[in-house]
């Protein structure tokens, strides 16, 4: 089990402090609870991270408006075992869903009957509980078990599994159990069928856009929790990438003129209609008189992606960071996280504190009045988020990657960050993120006492799971 600075007692007085705080100031003991969730957004792909290229305006406005954090991470550096550590509040190598399973063995990347979720913990509170969009921890067949309306969601309207997911114009999505045609038409090509082309008519996003202002507009005096799930910016077809340019949109918007690539015209805009899909949502939380009840989160599941070929070089997706999506150096893991909670979180905040996003079901616990399920990963920021009460921090993050060979990464005491590859007993790689944020030079050899700490975590932070299991691979050679 992950290991805190802060016992029990003090985290449980801490909570009753923000709750008889929020009493007193005024707000709702329970607050709405909306997560929104980008695909494949890297930390520099937003203005307020120092994109320089691709305009953000509503998401740099809710910044201005609450509070930005610059060290906070994803679950895992892809996409299924991101949202399982998001969902249970246990870390990668404790989580059910610790990769991407894939096709051939969907039961792996689904939850199973007696994984708590924090859905299931908010609608015990008391709390009308959806999602939209992308779930990817669940389907039907053998992963029925992980369908939303199995944990913890009241309604679900989105894709099952991720697969499906890599199609920006389906033609058909899921309402909680049914399938609901679209009038997009998928036509298989290839001979082995592993490839389709797309006749497009409606793009999912803009769908779940107006799927998640319609749950909004519906609440009538209940807390809600909102898990918006986009699949914006990832790369669509890109089973078949010689089919499509990887990253197609209704329309390429303010970048239409520009003499680049369709790819980066494309990505781009993107993360612009994603950027006004915020918006959209922030503006209806104002005109229904929501905004002061309801706190908004806004994040990306792992690091950027390149899987659309666009360039890289011109949007520098990972800021200062090294590594895309499936790195385990911040690139592939340090997300963008923004704070929205007028009244209640500072506007123009900026917080350094390093949290990620197990600590959501603890925080969502927390606002609700409610305590955790026992055995989680998982501690509450909202004193951070107030400016009141203590703020518990982690000793340890971990995460894990099985692609390609087993590798492990830990962040000791937000400043020492350990990776290991090739061999469980293999030496740990030791960055000093203080002084490194890029992780380009290894210091374990100046810093011996760190490097075997975190080398002891790394061969203890894990629980067995029979559908996980660790492959080591040598380390390739530099």
């Amino acid at each position: 089990m992950m290991r805190t600075i802060a016992p029990r007692s003090v985290l449980s007085a801490v909570a009753l402090a923000g709750l008889a705080a929020a009493v007193a100031s005024g707000a709702a003991v329970k607050p709405n609870l909306i997560f929104i969730l980008a695909d494949d957004l890297g930390y520099g792909e937003l203005g307020c991270y120092g994109q320089e290229v691709i305009a953000t305006p509503r998401l740099d406005r809710m910044a201005a408006e609450g509070m930005r954090f610059t060290h906070f991470y994803a679950g895992a550096t892809v996409c299924a075992p991101s949202r399982s550590v998001l969902m249970t509040g246990q870390h990668h190598g404790r989580t059910r869903v610790r990769g991407n399973a894939g096709a051939h063995n969907p039961a792996a990347q689904a939850l199973k009957e007696g994984d708590e979720t924090v859905a299931q913990v908010l609608k015990r509170a008391g709390y009308v509980t959806a999602l939209v969009g992308k779930w990817g921890l669940g389907d039907v067949g053998e992963a029925a078990s992980g369908h939303p309306c199995k944990q913890g969601f009241d309604s679900f309207f989105g894709f099952l599994n991720q697969r499906h997911a890599h199609n920006h114009f389906p033609d058909f999505l899921w309402r909680n159990e049914e399938r609901v045609a679209l009038p997009n038409r998928v036509v298989p090509v290839g001979g082995d069928g592993a490839g389709y082309a797309t006749e497009a008519k409606v793009y999912a996003d803009d769908l779940f856009a107006d799927e998640a202002l319609k749950f909004v507009r519906g609440q009538k005096g209940r807390p809600f929790f909102l898990f918006w799930s986009m699949v914006v910016p990832h790369a669509n077809n890109e089973r078949s990438g010689a089919l499509g340019d990887g990253a197609e949109v209704p329309d390429y918007g303010p970048y239409a003129d520009k003499a680049w690539p369709n790819p980066d015209k494309g990505h781009a805009a993107m993360i612009t209609r994603m950027d006004g899909y915020v918006g959209r949502l922030l503006d209806e939380l104002r005109a229904l008189g929501l905004a002061e009840d309801t706190l908004v989160i806004f994040t990306s599941d792992n690091g950027p992606h390149n899987e659309s070929r666009h360039n890289l070089t011109r949007f520098n997706p990972s800021g200062p960071f090294t590594g895309i999506k499936r790195s385990l150096t911040d690139g592939g893991i340090r997300v963008p996280c923004v704070a929205w909670w007028p009244g209640r979180v500072r506007a123009g905040a900026v917080s350094g504190h390093v949290g990620y996003f197990g600590d959501w079901l603890a925080t969502a616990a927390e606002l609700a009045g409610v305590a955790q399920p026992e055995g989680r990963d998982s501690l509450s920021f909202v004193p951070e988020l107030t400016g009141q009460g203590v703020q518990a921090r982690h000793a340890f993050l971990y995460w894990e990657f099985h692609e390609g060979g087993f590798r492990q990464a830990a962040l000791h005491d937000g400043r020492w960050k350990g990776i290991r590859n090739g061999a469980p007993d293999a030496p740990v790689r030791l960055y000093d993120q203080q002084n490194d944020v890029a992780e380009t030079n290894d210091v374990a050899a100046r810093n011996p006492e760190i490097a075997r700490k975190i080398g002891d975590y790394l061969s203890t932070a894990r629980s067995e799971s029979a559908e996980w299991q660790p492959v080591w691979r040598p380390a390739k050679k530099k």
